[in-house]
């Protein structure tokens, strides 16, 4: 990793705010649509560039800020990488974040999120804080190579139930569904039932398939080169260098990802999910608005 002073942090406005205080990963997911050239990284992806003046700039922004407003991260970077044990600026923006009365709404794929549960159960107390998980991959030997350096999705589901268990609401990201690796319906209905087990709030689901673009698609493909011998040709064949690749299973998947959450009571649309997540009660902006 290596550190800079950013110039600046939050991005958005009005409603709701996003912040990436990390940029690059380590987790090594095969399907990161975060390494694409599009977003002009000058340095190698697992080379981490750390914000070191974060929190700071958080200040400073929130300071000057009358309306109070969520405040997104994980985005394009996870919060939780093995890098956050020793630097801790994720918590330092979390404690920022709780001073200034705002809420949060966490991205992640690490249980090191448990790590700051009491600061995340302080600001869902004082405003609103929503963790969100990642779950692609319910077989734990398939998820160590799609996702080889982050914990595999039942310690994920752990970390769901123990934030739920404080009373911090969830929401659960399946994407993406990858065509001929985990597009199966036994590997999607495990997923809800375990989002279920675990009372998420709603689960985001854009379509059963990936994305990939320049970059982002030859990382992928040496992945499957190296672990599903002969697939990348079968990619290659059905879906040229199309951006989206759906799952031949798409059209199945998706009714039983709706039909299933909506039985269980789980929002289950973008529009839905997104609106909860940006949201912060309105009765908290109104008493903040007048301090």
């Amino acid at each position: 990793m290596h550190f800079v002073d950013a110039k600046g942090l939050l991005t958005g406005s009005g409603g709701h705010y996003g912040m990436n205080i990390y940029r690059g990963c380590t987790h090594g997911c095969i399907y990161c649509d975060s390494r694409s050239l599009c977003y002009q990284f000058a340095h190698p992806f697992e080379d981490v560039e750390v914000k070191q003046n974060a929190p700071a700039l958080l200040e400073g922004a929130l300071r000057s800020k009358r309306r109070r407003a969520m405040i997104g991260t994980g985005s394009m970077s996870d919060p939780y990488m093995p890098c956050e044990e020793q630097l801790g600026l994720t918590r330092r923006c979390l404690e920022i974040i709780l001073k200034y009365g705002f809420g949060a709404a966490i991205q992640t794929k690490s249980d090191r999120v448990l790590r700051d549960i009491d600061l995340l159960d302080a600001i869902h107390r004082a405003a609103k804080c929503v963790v969100q998980m990642t779950l692609t991959t319910w077989d734990a030997d398939l998820c160590r190579i799609v996702e080889p350096n982050v914990c595999d999705t039942q310690r994920r589901v752990e970390a769901l139930k123990a934030l739920r268990a404080r009373g911090i609401p969830t929401v659960v990201w399946l994407t993406p569904i990858l065509p001929f690796i985990n597009d199966t319906e036994a590997n999607v209905l495990a997923i809800l039932n375990a989002c279920a087990d675990a009372g998420v709030k709603g689960v985001l689901c854009f379509d059963m398939g990936l994305t990939l673009r320049e970059g982002d698609r030859e990382y992928f493909y040496a992945a499957l080169d190296k672990h599903f011998p002969g697939l990348r040709r079968e990619y290659v064949r059905r879906y040229g260098n199309a951006y989206e690749v759906p799952s031949p299973n798409h059209g199945p998947l998706m009714r039983l990802f709706h039909d299933f959450c909506e039985s269980r009571g789980m929002l289950h649309t973008p529009d839905a999910c997104f609106s909860y997540l940006h949201e912060l009660p309105e009765k908290h902006v109104q008493m903040r608005m007048f301090e």
